[in-house]
């Protein structure tokens, strides 16, 4: 099979994928009781009518039953179909979701607190905004895993029971012993107060000739707005949170012109994703040395020796490729975790990402229509993910997309 259809048939598989699990999420939503789910699509009930979404306050006058009766909140619940059974409300929420309606922010969140203006905004444009930070973390965080753990893990194979493994085992350890949020804590601390020892409490730098704090220096995506002319950031950042054109702030301070915030964004990137890399560092890195190790014992590389070949390229072209196919894997699969760190990375970094996005919302009140649309992105992220490591892994190895087995 040729890898353009394996890779068409990938894709194709994705459909039936989202859908089994966006059910899952609906089963989730459809716990909460109606009143909320109404509040979540419609947004927050305006502060004259706090019981709009309730079916019997306030009180209007008794039908025939006797009974309080709302009529706002049964036209709400006509309009949003969730008055219907649960197959035609599975139905709704599905092209809901494909649709990107994923209802709007509420006026007295978190997160309308923490970033004024997405208040009774749709959740899907307003997790628009906040994906690009996100994606920058996720990725640096996964070239600094591979740039660590894939050399590493082949050194501490080719030197098996040597310092050089006993010190790879050490680190590989470390990673999972020492809990994420304390380790990001240490580094914060440590990089601030060596930056404040440095440069003193108000930290400068050429393109911060008024100095900020040094703190600043290593917590939120942006500078202070000190460091900008007239003391206000420019226009292309819109409410000091977002970039434009592309969203993405590293790329935007290149496009308009200004190399030194798109230099300063990405450092402030390196710690987050150091400390998410480094809570993966120690499974991925022992998958590297173990799938290494089997290779090397392998005929072809035995044969390789004999004849003469160096060390070096045995190790980077016979066996770096073979050995990679069970690490992707195992990659992929580990990539959902990636994700389930974000919201402590992002908080503790005070980080515009999906990831604070999803700590804010879970904070009373709580936010449903934003923590549901932030467990949506990340879930067609984890996707999208696992799909692009089935494509590498066809490629490092012919026989998956030809479906023989592969030998492990």
């Amino acid at each position: 099979m040729r890898l353009s259809i394996y890779i068409l048939r990938r894709v194709l598989l994705l459909i039936p994928v989202i859908i089994g699990v966006a059910s899952v999420t609906f089963v989730l939503v459809s716990a909460l009781p109606i009143p909320a789910r109404l509040s979540a699509m419609y947004g927050s009930p305006g502060f004259r009518d706090p019981w709009i979404y309730s079916p019997t306050e306030p009180c209007q006058p008794p039908h025939e039953a006797q009974q309080c009766y709302n009529p706002t909140y049964y036209r709400y619940l006509n309009r949003s179909g969730l008055g219907d059974s649960i197959p035609v409300q599975w139905v709704h929420y599905l092209e809901n979701v494909f649709t990107f309606h994923w209802g709007t922010v509420s006026n007295f969140s978190t997160v309308a607190g923490a970033f004024p203006g997405t208040g009774g905004r749709p959740v899907s444009s307003v997790l628009a905004w906040f994906l690009p930070y996100t994606l920058e973390l996720v990725g640096l965080s996964m070239v600094i895993l591979l740039l660590i753990a894939f050399p590493v893990g082949r050194l501490a194979a080719a030197r098996r029971n040597q310092p050089a493994d006993h010190a790879a085992r050490a680190l590989s350890f470390t990673g999972f012993a020492i809990p994420t949020y304390l380790f990001g804590s240490i580094l914060i601390t440590v990089t601030a107060i060596a930056i404040g020892s440095a440069t003193g409490y108000f930290a400068k730098s050429p393109w911060c000739p008024m100095g900020e704090v040094s703190w600043n220096e290593v917590l939120g995506s942006w500078p202070n707005a000190l460091c900008f002319p007239d003391n206000q950031y420019p226009a292309w950042i819109t409410s000091g949170y977002i970039s434009h054109p592309t969203g993405f702030p590293t790329v935007d301070a290149f496009v308009n012109g200004a190399p030194w915030l798109g230099v300063d964004t990405l450092l402030r990137l390196i710690l987050p994703a150091f400390v998410i890399a480094f809570a993966h560092l120690g499974l991925i890195l022992r998958y590297v040395r173990n799938s290494s190790l089997e290779v090397m014992n392998l005929d072809y590389v035995r044969t390789a020796r004999a004849e003469g070949i160096s060390e070096k390229v045995v190790i980077n072209r016979h066996v770096g490729r073979n050995s990679n196919t069970l690490t992707v894997t195992v990659l992929a699969v580990s990539f959902a975790t990636f994700f389930g760190w974000l919201p402590v990375a992002e908080t503790l970094f005070s980080l515009n990402g999906v990831g604070l996005m999803i700590a804010l919302s879970a904070q009373n009140p709580v936010d449903f229509a934003v923590l549901t649309g932030a467990t949506l992105i990340l879930i067609f992220m984890v996707v999208i993910a696992n799909v692009i490591a089935d494509v590498i892994v066809a490629y490092l190895d012919p026989r998956v997309r030809l479906g023989e087995t592969m030998s492990i």
